[in-house]
């Protein structure tokens, strides 16, 4: 499982100011991400807005996605949902060839129990053709995957390959490290502990910052996963302000104000999310300015 090693970056969806699908957006964030050496790409995930996407409108981002990745880096599709039969249905029908395992997220507003949880993941890992790749993000599903259910899917099921754990809550995240079984990966889902999870054993990051600024924070993973903790630190620090500006107002509004900056992209966001205020598109537009 080396190739989840390192840097996923969670693409945005790009919009037209129209609200439309940009496509060619897509391709130029795709190719910037790409170039700046990130290890594999995450398709529709949370911060492509997946949840106010047309199933159309999925499917083109997908073909997108594939045809401007040209089987250059990995790819994980976002699988996931609160509504256990559906989900397998997908996996049953969905053509899955072009991607090397899927990302889903144990199911929000439902809030089960951890035995719910359990079997909700057994039937995800019983219908995936492809690896799957756990998602524990309690601040959007109000319920938390605690290790000892998360070990138990890695135990029983060879294709629970990975778990993305967003808890944002660095012991947990060691209990997992420390308990899991061999082979398996614990890649953090919180952009500001990342390195710290590294370094206690984790295996990487799928991330939203990033997309942003790829050549550096995925070099920060690289040397914390080589023990070179100063300067992997040193990166940590040069981009920390950002990461806390890009989700001061609500993910992907941060990270799409600074592919504004960066000229990739337009800012569009599709409500109930809306645009920073002027005063955080001015912090991030300056400091990606200093960056780049």
């Amino acid at each position: 499982m080396q190739k989840f090693e390192g840097t996923g970056v969670a693409l945005v969806t790009p919009f037209k100011k129209d609200f439309s699908v940009d496509v060619e957006a897509l391709q130029r964030i795709v190719e910037f991400v790409t170039k700046g050496n990130v290890e594999y790409l995450v398709v529709l995930g949370t911060t492509a807005e997946s949840a106010t996407l047309s199933q159309d409108e999925k499917e083109l981002v997908i073909k997108t996605i594939v045809e401007a990745n040209a089987e250059k880096l990995p790819l994980v599709l976002g699988v996931g949902g609160n509504n256990t039969l559906k989900v397998v249905e997908e996996l049953k029908t969905r053509d899955l060839s072009k991607f090397d395992a899927i990302l889903s997220v144990s199911p929000y507003y439902n809030k089960p129990t951890q035995e719910g949880i359990y079997q909700h993941f057994k039937a995800v890992a019983e219908a995936s053709p492809i690896p799957v790749i756990l998602y524990n993000v309690p601040g959007r599903t109000a319920s938390n995957v605690l290790p000892a259910t998360i070990i138990r899917l890695a135990n029983d099921f060879k294709n629970v390959i990975a778990v993305k754990e967003a808890a944002g809550d660095i012991v947990q995240a060691m209990k997992l490290i420390q308990n899991k079984p061999e082979g398996f990966l614990v890649i953090s889902g919180d952009d500001m502990v990342t390195l710290p999870m590294v370094l206690s054993g984790g295996s990487g990051v799928i991330s939203v910052i990033g997309q942003g600024f790829p050549k550096e924070f995925s070099e920060m993973v690289r040397l914390g996963l080589q023990r070179k903790v100063d300067e992997a630190y040193e990166l940590h620090y040069l981009l920390a302000d950002s990461i806390d500006m890009i989700f001061e107002q609500g993910n992907p509004a941060g990270i799409k104000e600074v592919f504004k900056s960066l000229g990739l992209s337009e800012n569009t966001v599709r409500l109930p999310l809306v645009n920073v205020d002027d005063n955080l598109a001015n912090r991030l537009n300056n400091f990606t300015k200093k960056i780049s």
